[in-house]
């Protein structure tokens, strides 16, 4: 699935930040997105996000829906679904809609799903 032939990502992909590359600041896009390799600052597409395993992302990120299997910092804010690897590493709140979460993966932080009422506080 993170295979680093870019002609396995799909024709869809519009955008790929390559293993060797450093992104520094505000990254916005309309298609789908792979990131390989390093992101800071913020990360909005309209479309898919790919977090490959060995990428780091240190940044705000809102995408459609988003897959990853390497390490996000930073809020997420997904419009559909999450997919968490078992390489996975969040650090930080994920704002989504749903969420799968393989074994082995790691997250730190509040996830708060979208079309969901608020559990009433408990009277203790």
């Amino acid at each position: 699935m993170f295979a680093k032939d870019s002609s396995e990502h799909g024709r869809d992909v519009e955008t790929i930040i390559g293993s060797t590359v450093k992104v520094d600041g505000n990254f916005v896009g309309g298609g789908d997105v792979v990131v390989e390799g390093h992101v800071a600052g913020s990360l909005k597409t309209s479309k898919s996000l790919r977090v490959g395993p060995g990428a780091v992302v240190k940044a705000e990120v809102e995408a459609a829906n988003i897959t990853v299997a390497g390490e996000i910092r930073g809020h997420i804010k997904c419009q559909g679904k999450i997919e968490l690897a078992s390489t996975a590493k969040i650090f930080g709140n994920v704002d989504t809609k749903s969420i799968v979460v393989a074994h082995g993966a790691i997250l730190h932080g509040k996830i708060t799903m979208a079309n969901q009422e608020p559990a009433p506080p408990t009277k203790g």
